[in-house]
């Protein structure tokens, strides 16, 4: 088992990567584990903001959420301000009052798609929760009950749809496995390729069309 506490540290080294801020993606299926995972890493870095993107998803447009994170979120964080977006409410299937993000040192991005092409080159670190799509909707399913069956029928094609055009494990710095009792940390492929693989990605923060 990798100590957070370790990793913490290592990511709080690292270069800022949106303005001031390091921004770290967690990526993976629906029902790997991310929220939990990130939560747990929030709290070994002192209480890290952490955006999830299921805020500003929705039933409508399930992956189309990359104008409102980046103009409500990457712009005002590279510009060192505090961002504001509007989270959705899965219930009222409608966006809910304005909520604050601070230009905090480490924030991290925890949902589906947090690695994709637009927003990789605001990224420090890109974290894949390692466990396969079949598991981890199997785990999703069971724990969102029957009720959210043909919502689950929804989301897994739509996720299928995206990653198809839209990978983000190829592009991991780090895969992360839940085990028993905590994590074990793994270079991803993107550092198993060598720091120069990718560079020319990293070096063009253009905003999404």
């Amino acid at each position: 088992m990798d100590d957070l506490t370790e990793h913490a540290a290592r990511l709080r080294a690292l270069p800022p990567s949106c303005g001031p801020v390091r921004l770290i993606a967690v990526d993976g299926h629906a029902g790997s584990g991310k929220s939990t995972f990130a939560a747990r890493l929030s709290e070994a870095l002192g209480g890290a903001p952490v955006l999830h993107l299921d805020d500003l998803a929705s039933h409508a447009e399930p992956f189309a959420w990359t104008r409102r994170l980046w103009d409500q979120v990457i712009v005002p964080l590279t510009r060192g301000e505090r961002a504001h977006y509007a989270p959705y409410d899965w219930n009222e299937r409608r966006f809910g009052p304005v909520r604050p993000l601070e230009p905090a040192p480490v924030v991290l991005i925890e949902g589906v798609g947090a690695g994709r092409r637009a927003l990789r080159p605001r990224l420090a670190r890109l974290l894949w929760m390692d466990l396969d799509s079949a598991r981890s909707w199997e785990r999703g399913r069971r724990r969102d009950g029957p009720a959210l069956s043909d919502f689950w029928d929804g989301w897994t094609a739509a996720e299928q749809r995206h990653f198809a055009d839209e990978p983000s494990r190829p592009f991991a710095d780090a895969l992360v496995r839940q085990l028993p009792s905590g994590y074990e940390w793994l270079p991803g492929p993107r550092a198993a390729a060598g720091a120069n693989r990718f560079v020319t990605d990293r070096e063009r923060p253009v905003p999404p069309s």
